[in-house]
């Protein structure tokens, strides 16, 4: 699996998992973090890996042509 590949993979997938937290988790109540917060987070860093894996399938596209 190159790398591009599993920046897209481990990026969509921590922004499902962010997804899910922002929306399903919003009555939840702990004592130090809020999930809606840490799914908002997790939403925004699944999404720029997201981004820097698309970045480095062009990158390679690019470099091979």
């Amino acid at each position: 699996m190159t790398g591009a590949a599993r920046n897209l993979l481990a990026g969509a997938g921590t922004l499902v998992v962010g997804l899910g937290l922002w929306l399903f988790a919003d009555g939840v109540d702990l004592p130090v973090v809020t999930p809606a917060k840490v799914g908002v987070v997790m939403m925004c860093v699944g999404g720029a890996e997201v981004l820097l894996g698309l970045y480095r399938a062009v990158r390679a596209s690019a470099g091979s042509g």
